[in-house]
């Protein structure tokens, strides 16, 4: 038999019997018994330990540190062992891991509770307090300007801080300027923190141009609004008109800009204007004017009333207009915030301790408009103002008691009086010649100065940097005829704007001899007040309008 078919049952002798109880694994060894027992018993009795910890030859006192026990590392103060946590020293690490924490959870806080907080409260200021601390406008925006530019431009002259009021020769103080020294600027909405230009067709003057944003620009240090023969929204003509509207805003004080007026002093057509009007009032936005504009009324009767009439009284406004409106005095839809306002009715307030509501309106005080007139034709300016509801016949009281003008021989008044939708106080005159962009191109200084209100107020304006005219608050006082009350010098915060465009309804345009592009540089646009009546911002306490906006 070949020993290599041999089983292991065969060496083992036949006397022994087999151990059943050997496993496997000891059954395939190769080693012997004996010596798989020994190695056992080896290793059993190295590692078997007594009961008693202390005898394990190792010291187990809790004041000993354990050398490969980083974790155990007692601290005995007083002869007594503490707690980690009562040693009060802290380690770098320690002090960058609760740092970073804290900082993780400081930014945590400031996104969801102080930035909310922080944005609504930026709506919300529109005081003075506000103006003066952050620069921001009348919406509550801070500006995004090199410099974080404020109300006054850094670039305003020393020179020009204080300016002697027109009225009393006191000395009065810059609360506002623009001197468009930054060329590039643009207005589109959003991209100047205190003017915007408008993107629409002013119809409600039926005016030839689309007034676009891409018509204003700053360059060579000047406001530049051009009028151009170009195509913009289906009509032939695009020109521009800027607007502080809820941005800036005044009340009382002195408004001056230097003007170079457009085109020749020669050629007929062209509308220039520097304006201000009241706040709850959006110029080229014709529903927030409804029942708005040209108010500026504070009492509770007809004069209120659509067509200033109630039942058919009284006949002076029914027979004292034009002949083409059927000699009806006013088409206005009446006061719409009127002092009859009853209460729960929606209103800006404020509310007198009697219940009734103040008057509010949107009324209009031009700096001036442009225009050419007279033979041989030269270059004037409009100044007035504009008014609701209206005398008969839309003559206000032009006696000495009431106007001034300062020189008779440059300055007249106004053929237009007023007609269905305004009544007009207003005094031309004839201004620098050489102060056109076709001719020597100088500047001149436009203004205008004012006190709101009834008793002592007043309006004077300044052409070519001279007093042109004046009227008091008594020119547009009660008159028995229609059996309106005093309309009273704007009380409103009034905002800024300036545009250059085309109408026939403001006079004769000549477009065989315009020159196109046509072209108003503004150099800068001030504004000064009394340092003890400083009233900016376009939601006073006293004549709110912001509530009333946003709703």
């Amino acid at each position: 038999m070949n020993p290599e078919y041999l089983s292991t049952a065969a060496l083992v002798p036949a006397s022994a019997p087999p151990n059943l109880s050997r496993t496997r694994k000891e059954a395939e060894t190769p080693y012997a018994a004996a010596s798989l027992h020994s190695k056992a018993s080896s290793i059993s009795s190295k590692y078997s330990l007594a009961p008693d910890p202390y005898s394990w030859g190792s010291n187990l006192s809790p004041y000993v540190t354990e050398p490969d026990d980083s974790l155990h590392n007692p601290t005995v103060k007083g002869g007594r062992i503490v707690d980690d946590d009562a040693d009060l020293s802290l380690s770098s690490r320690g002090v960058a891991n609760v740092g970073c924490l804290s900082i993780l959870c400081l930014g945590i806080l400031a996104l969801f509770i102080g930035y909310p907080v922080v944005n609504y409260r930026a709506q919300s200021i529109t005081r003075l307090s506000a103006f003066d601390a952050l620069g921001v406008n009348g919406s509550g925006q801070v500006p995004v300007m090199p410099g974080n530019r404020g109300l006054i431009d850094v670039d305003t002259p020393a020179s020009a801080m204080t300016k002697q009021s027109r009225k009393d020769q006191s000395e009065w103080r810059l609360v506002f300027s623009d001197e468009f020294n930054t060329d590039g600027r643009t207005f589109y909405p959003g991209d100047d923190p205190y003017w915007e230009a408008v993107d629409l067709h002013y119809w409600a003057t039926n005016n030839m141009e689309w007034y676009d944003p891409a018509a204003v620009t700053t360059a060579g240090g000047h406001l530049v609004i051009t009028l151009s023969q170009q195509e913009t929204h289906d009509l032939d003509y695009q020109g521009g008109l800027i607007s502080s509207w809820n941005k800036f805003c005044f009340t009382g004080g002195y408004i001056e800009a230097a003007i170079q007026l457009p085109g020749a002093n020669n050629i007929a057509g062209l509308w220039p204007a520097v304006w201000t009007m009241g706040n709850l009032g959006r110029a080229g936005y014709g529903a927030s004017l409804e029942g708005m504009w040209p108010y500026s009324y504070d009492a509770c009767d007809v004069g209120t009333a659509p067509n200033q009439t109630i039942g058919g009284k009284p006949e002076a406004a029914l027979t004292s207009g034009l002949e083409d409106a059927g000699f009806e005095l006013s088409y206005l839809p009446g006061q719409r915030l009127s002092r009859c306002t009853c209460p729960g009715e929606s209103h800006p307030g404020p509310m007198r301790s009697d219940g009734s509501f103040v008057g509010r309106s949107a009324p209009e005080i031009d700096v001036f408009e442009g225009q050419i007139t007279g033979e041989p034709l030269s270059g004037q300016v409009s100044q007035s103002g504009q008014w609701a509801p209206f005398n008969e016949g839309y003559v206000w009281d032009n006696s000495s008691d009431n106007l001034f003008i300062q020189d008779p021989s440059i300055s007249v008044q106004n053929t237009y009086l007023g007609g269905v939708t305004q009544q007009a106080t207003s005094i031309v005159t004839n201004t620098d010649q050489d102060c056109y962009q076709l001719e020597a191109g100088c500047f001149s200084v436009y203004g205008f100065e004012y006190k709101p209100g009834y008793d002592g107020a007043y309006i004077t304006w300044v052409s070519s940097d001279k007093i042109a005219w004046s009227m008091n608050a008594g020119a547009v006082g009660a008159d028995s005829a229609t059996e309106i009350s005093a309309r009273q010098v704007p009380q409103e915060p009034m905002y800024i704007m300036a545009n250059l465009g085309m109408s026939t309804n403001f006079g004769v345009v000549d477009l065989e001899h315009l020159q196109f592009p046509a072209v108003m540089l503004i150099d800068y646009i001030r504004v000064y007040q009394d340092p003890n009546n400083i009233n900016i911002g376009c939601d006073p306490p006293d004549f709110p309008t912001q509530t009333y906006i946003n709703t």
